[in-house]
C-alpha cells in the first residue's frame, strides 16, 4: 500500500506542481490513532515548490492520489490522511497469510558479504553472561540482515593465544596432577576456567608476599614468579617450544569441546571461525609495511607504536620490546584476511562498549595509515555491559556466572513457573521448558537497546504477564489452539473468499500492526537494533489479546466475521513466529 502512495504520490507532484520528486516510502507515516486515516503524507517538504498553501497542497494532492488508488482522503492543517476500505486490508491479509517469509526480503543475485563478527571468547574460560549478550546481539542481527536482503557471513575470531591463556596453561602445569574432562567429570572450558582462577589466586598470594617484604605493589605485580613464568611460557609459544604448542593444544581442545555445547544449546552457528593465532603473524606483516612507510616507529626498547594524537587520541602499542604481540596486531591480520576471502562491503564487529577506543584505533591505522580502502568498511556494533542484580563478574576471581549454569537455571525456572501455573500439560515438556526458558533469557537481553547497560533479572524474564517472551510465546500458542479447535468444528476458514466486509476498530488496528512488520525489519537492520523487533512483537501480542478479548470468534454468529476474525489470528501467528525467530527464539504450538 505505502508503494502505491508512494507512485501515486510522485505521480501527483510531477503533474500538478512539476516536482521531480524521487520515491521515498518513509515519508508516508501511520495515521495517529485519534484522527481518522490508515497513512499520512506531511505535505510541508512541497509547499515552498507548489507556491501554495499546505492546506490547499494537501486537498489537492489528496484529490489526485485518491483518484489514481481507490482511498478516500481528509486534511488536518498540512497533513493528507488518506483511509484505505475493508477490502484493502482484506485484500493484504489474504496476500500474506500463507506467506512464510512475510516480512523478508530476498536476497539479490550479487549481493556482496555483510561479514559480522560475534563470540570472540577467550581460550581461558568458558562463557558466561557477558558473552551471552554478545553472542545474542551478533546472531540476532545476523538473522535481521539476512531478512532485509543481505548476504551475511557470520564469524568468530577465537583469542586462543597470549597471556591469558598460558596462565591457564601454567596454573594446570603446576596445580593440576593430570586432571582432564573426563577424569573429573568437568565440561572442558569449565575445567580450563578453574585453572585461571586458581593462577590468580596464587599469583595474588605471590604478589602480597612480595609487599609484605618490602616491595613496592607495582612492581610485586610485576616482578611475581608466576607471572614471569608466564610471560616467559608466551615467548616459548610464540617461538613454537614443542611441548609448550602440545599443551596448548591439548587445553584449547578441551575448551573447544566445551564452547560447541554452549554453542548448539544457544542456536548459535558459524560460517567460519577465525583463531588469533593463525592471523597474528599476517599482523606483524602489516606492521612491518607501516614501519617501511614510516607511519609507524620503533622505540628505544623495541616495541612498535603508531601516533595518533592528530586525529585526537594518542600513542598506540602495536609490537611489545620483545617482540610479542598484542590484540591489535591480530585484529590489523584478521581484517586484511577476511577482505581477501571474502570481499566485505561491511565487516561489523560485535564487540562491547569498552572497546570503542581499540576500534577507533583500528579504523585509522587500517584506512588511513595504511592506506587499506577495507579499513573503512569497519563498524563497531559496540553495546552496553550486563549485570545481574548482586553486581558485576570478575572472571579472574571465579565470580562469573557462567553462560552453561546461567541457561540451566532458566529452563528449572521456566519449568517451575509453568507447573505453577499449570501450563505444562502437553506432550515433550522437557522440549518447552527449554524453548520458554532460553525464550526467557534471549528476549529480556535483545529487549534492551544494545547501546544501554542492562540489568538481567532471571525471575522477571520469565513472568508470563510482562513484557517477556513467555507471554509472546503464550500468546502464538493460543492462537494455535483457537485454529485447531476451528479445523475440530469443521469451520473451512482457509478457504472461504470474504467480500462486502467491514471492519470493527480492533480487528482494523490489528491488520495494520501486521502490515507494519516489513517495515520494523528494515528499520531493524539499518539500525542493528533487535530491540525494535521485541518490542514489535510484544506490542503485536497485545494487540491480539485485546482484539481477541474485545471481538470474540467463536460466539460470533456472523459466518463471515468469524472467518475473518481466524484468517487475522492465523496471519498474526505467522507474524509473530517470523519476528520471535529474528531473535533467535522458537514459539509452541502447545502451551
Amino acid at each position: 500500500m505505502k508503494l502505491a502512495i508512494a507512485q501515486a504520490l510522485q505521480s501527483a507532484l510531477s503533474n500538478l506542481y512539476q516536482i521531480d520528486w524521487q520515491i521515498d516510502t518513509n515519508i508516508i507515516q501511520k495515521t495517529n490513532r485519534e484522527f481518522e486515516g490508515d497513512f499520512t503524507i506531511v505535505v510541508f517538504p512541497f509547499v515552498k515548490q507548489a507556491h501554495k498553501a499546505p492546506d490547499v497542497v494537501a486537498q489537492e494532492l489528496g484529490t489526485y492520489i485518491s483518484q489514481s488508488i481507490n482511498c478516500h482522503f481528509n486534511v488536518v492543517k498540512g497533513f493528507l490522511n488518506l483511509v484505505f476500505d475493508a477490502q484493502s486490508w482484506y485484500d493484504f491479509i489474504q496476500k500474506n497469510r500463507f506467506n512464510s517469509q512475510y516480512g523478508y526480503q530476498k536476497m539479490a543475485e550479487n549481493e556482496p558479504v555483510t561479514l559480522i563478527e560475534f563470540s570472540s571468547p577467550n581460550t581461558n574460560k568458558p562463557l558466561h553472561l557477558g558473552h551471552i549478550r554478545n553472542n545474542l546481539l551478533g546472531d540476532s542481527v545476523s538473522r535481521i540482515l539476512s531478512a532485509c536482503g543481505k548476504n551475511v557471513v557470520k564469524v568468530n575470531l577465537v583469542n586462543d593465544r597470549g597471556i591469558h591463556i598460558c596462565k591457564s596453561m601454567l596454573a594446570w602445569k603446576k596445580f593440576g596432577n593430570g586432571e582432564t574432562p573426563e577424569s573429573s567429570h568437568i565440561k572442558g572450558d569449565h575445567l580450563v576456567g578453574k585453572y585461571y582462577v586458581e593462577f590468580d589466586k596464587h599469583y595474588k598470594a605471590q604478589v602480597e608476599e612480595l609487599v609484605k617484604g618490602g616491595m613496592e605493589k607495582e612492581r610485586a605485580e610485576k616482578e611475581a614468579p608466576l607471572i614471569r613464568e608466564a610471560q616467559e611460557m608466551l615467548l616459548k609459544w610464540e617461538n613454537n617450544d614443542p611441548e609448550i604448542r602440545a599443551l596448548w593444544n591439548q587445553m584449547n581442545n578441551w575448551v573447544y569441546a566445551g564452547f560447541d555445547q554452549t554453542y548448539k544449546q544457544l542456536g548459535i552457528e558459524f560460517h567460519k571461525i577465525y583463531y588469533e593465532s593463525q592471523t597474528y603473524l599476517l599482523g606483524k606483516k602489516l606492521v612491518d609495511e607501516g614501519l617501511k612507510k614510516g607511519v609507524f616507529y620503533r622505540r628505544d626498547d623495541n616495541s612498535v607504536w603508531v601516533d595518533l594524537r592528530d586525529k585526537g587520541l594518542d600513542e598506540k602499542l602495536l609490537l611489545r620490546k620483545d617482540g610479542t604481540s598484542v590484540y591489535m596486531t591480530q585484529d590489523l591480520g584478521t581484517a586484511q584476511l577476511r577482505y581477501e576471502e571474502y570481499l566485505p562491503q561491511k565487516m561489523i564487529y560485535v564487540v562491547g562498549n569498552e572497546q570503542n577506543y581499540h576500534f577507533d584505533v583500528l579504523k585509522i591505522v587500517l584506512g588511513e595509515k595504511l592506506g587499506k580502502e577495507f579499513g573503512k568498511s569497519i563498524f563497531h556494533l559496540s553495546y552496553g555491559m550486563v549485570e545481574l542484580p548482586n553486581g558485576k563478574m570478575k572472571s579472574r576471581e571465579g565470580t562469573v556466572v557462567d553462560a552453561d549454569d546461567l541457561m540451566e537455571e532458566m529452563i528449572y525456572q521456566a519449568k517451575e513457573k509453568t507447573s505453577e501455573l499449570g501450563k505444562n500439560a502437553v506432550e515433550d515438556a522437557g522440549e518447552l521448558y527449554e524453548m520458554i526458558g532460553l525464550g526467557a533469557l534471549k528476549y529480556f537481553i535483545l529487549k534492551v537497546d544494545p547501546k544501554k547497560n542492562m540489568l538481567f533479572n532471571p525471575e522477571e524474564s520469565i513472568d508470563f504477564n510482562g513484557n517477556t517472551a513467555p507471554f509472546i510465546q503464550y500468546t502464538h500458542a493460543r492462537i494455535k489452539s483457537l485454529l485447531r479447535k476451528a479445523e475440530e468444528n469443521a469451520i473451512d476458514y482457509a478457504q472461504i473468499s470474504l467480500s462486502d466486509i467491514s471492519l470493527e476498530k480492533r480487528e482494523k488496528e490489528l491488520i495494520q500492526s501486521l502490515y507494519d512488520f516489513p517495515q520494523v525489519v528494515e528499520s531493524a537492520g539499518t539500525n542493528m537494533s533487535p530491540a525494535l523487533i521485541a518490542n514489535y512483537a510484544f506490542d503485536l501480542a497485545k494487540d491480539f489479546n485485546r482484539f481477541y478479548q474485545e471481538t470474540p470468534i467463536f460466539k460470533e454468529t456472523d459466518d463471515t466475521k468469524r472467518i475473518l476474525r481466524l484468517q487475522i489470528s492465523e496471519l498474526t501467528a505467522l507474524v509473530i513466529k517470523n519476528a520471535m525467530a529474528l531473535l533467535g527464539i522458537k514459539v509452541p504450538e502447545k502451551m
